[in-house]
């Protein structure tokens, strides 16, 4: 089986997870294309005209039973700084420090288990040293607005003194370095990855530099987990800033901490945790997935996912609070009211309760607005709260036994409740597409609901009918 056969299987089982998962992309890419060679290889000879490269010989880890250099991640061995037993080549999950593969304890190569040996090689390395300071000063513009981790990796990075890095690898399957003598070899991936940001804008529309080479007119967003921040902060930045071209460069850096599987650190390599192709095959629905995932969000420390939380979660918050309140809404407006919205005569309370609902509002739209997804979340289901208090509060189903005018105190009721209802269906939009066009369906809401409002208003007026309500978890 071929490199490329390897990753045309798994773009294509990727493509297929986020596809499950509803998330999408105007242009789903990749890096093995003609694109992503032209512009990397053009990146690297701007960097190598400016003196920003250099070479240097390198320590590698060739494995003599596998006949190969080893490739970062096929080596394991003990963190040189911390002691952990199974570091990889390139970063140590325990400690999260970068390091190189030579400098592992006691290595042993991932595919036969052997240890390797230290074999010398010529490569070419970025030279961060004389970046430092163009980099630094980008840094006290750039960084003020990041998270707070992201910032606080980036300039330890920046304290510590930055060191030469190599770019280039002795493997066969990568970008082709273009250099004479170097003909033979890749480059390294954290050099030539984030280069795709650029390359797949570029096979999505000939007018990629319109986004990627004016900095004044484009607003760029880069979402990651932690130990993704020194390539996307130092690395990659330090690459852009030494072409002396006017790149656009990140604006807004927002980095989680680790998400932990149970009691243990999610791992892929060693089959550690539940991923994309686990979780459709569990039969539980991509939004309760991505429910949980958002309001277990590691944003500003550590979480765990672990799957008894998962159910409880499910059942306290999106069945017991969103759903309950909702198909409570719905329900009582088809059996009390023929699914159609009634008057409504609004009194103290609920402008009381109105005024609430635009105190949450007000925070969603702001955590949003700080990609404080974790938190904004809460606010939609302290809307739902807010709902169930109306309902249980006033007791509409008591209410239309009795006279003309609890009859009509009961319409107002559930005339709120379903335009709350409403607003909550476009709240959950972002999170939950699914169970929002599945609850906008049901309302028979217009599409031109779809707009996240400042302040709660009548978005379903009297008279308005409504679908058949039905469950919205399944």
């Amino acid at each position: 089986i071929t490199p490329r056969q390897i990753c045309d299987k798994y773009n294509k089982l990727h493509e297929e997870i986020y596809k499950w998962f509803n998330i999408s992309f105007d242009k789903f890419g990749r890096t093995t294309t003609e694109e992503q060679t032209e512009i990397a290889q053009d990146i690297f000879w701007s960097l190598h005209k400016e003196g920003c490269t250099m070479q240097d010989s390198v320590d590698q880890l060739y494995c003599t039973h596998c006949s190969r250099f080893l490739a970062d991640r096929f080596v394991e061995g003990e963190c040189p700084l911390c002691g952990y037993e199974d570091a990889r080549g390139d970063q140590c999950d325990a400690c999260g420090k970068l390091i190189n593969a030579s400098e592992l304890i006691l290595p042993r190569c991932k595919l036969c288990a052997r240890c390797p040996e230290v074999r010398t090689s010529n490569h070419l390395f970025l030279d961060l040293p004389k970046l430092e300071g163009r980099l630094t000063n980008w840094l006290e513009e750039s960084s003020e607005k990041w998270s707070n981790n992201a910032r606080v990796i980036a300039k330890s990075w920046v304290k510590g003194g930055l060191q030469p890095r190599c770019i280039t690898r002795d493997l066969k399957w990568g970008t082709p370095v273009p250099l004479e003598g170097f003909q033979d070899k890749v480059f390294y991936v954290w050099f030539d990855a984030p280069i795709g940001y650029i390359s797949i804008t570029a096979q999505y529309t000939e007018h990629w530099e319109k986004w990627w080479k004016n900095p004044d007119n484009v607003e760029y967003w880069q979402f990651m987990a932690k130990d993704n921040v020194p390539f996307h902060s130092v690395v990659f930045p330090c690459t852009m800033l030494g072409t002396n071209q006017n790149w656009t460069m990140v604006n807004r850096l927002m980095s989680t901490e680790y998400l932990n599987y149970e009691d243990a650190k999610f791992s892929k390599s060693r089959g550690v945790g539940v991923f994309g192709n686990d979780a459709q095959e569990t039969g539980i629905p991509a939004d309760v997935w991505r429910f949980y995932l958002m309001y277990m969000r590691p944003e500003s420390q550590d979480s765990a996912f672990k799957w008894e939380d998962l159910m409880m979660k499910n059942n306290s918050e999106l069945l017991a609070n969103l759903g309950n309140f909702i198909n409570r809404a719905t329900k009582f407006t088809k059996d009390n009211f023929n699914s159609t919205i009634p008057e409504m005569n609004l009194n103290n309370d609920d402008w009381e309760m109105v005024a609430r609902v635009n105190q949450e509002l007000s925070n969603y739209i702001s955590l949003l607005e700080d990609a404080r997804e974790r938190e904004a979340i809460t606010s939609v289901f302290s809307i739902s709260r807010l709902g169930n208090q109306l309902m249980q509060h006033n007791t509409p189903w008591k209410l239309v036994k009795g006279s003309p005018m609890e009859l009509a105190r009961a319409g107002t009721v559930v005339g709120l409740s379903v335009n709350l209802a409403c607003l909550l269906s476009v709240l959950v939009q972002p999170y939950l597409p699914t169970l929002s066009a599945r609850l906008q369906d049901q309302l028979k809401a217009p599409t031109t609901v779809n707009v996240i409002p400042e302040q709660f208003h009548m978005m379903l007026p009297p008279g308005h009918k409504i679908g058949e309500p039905s469950p919205l978890v399944e």
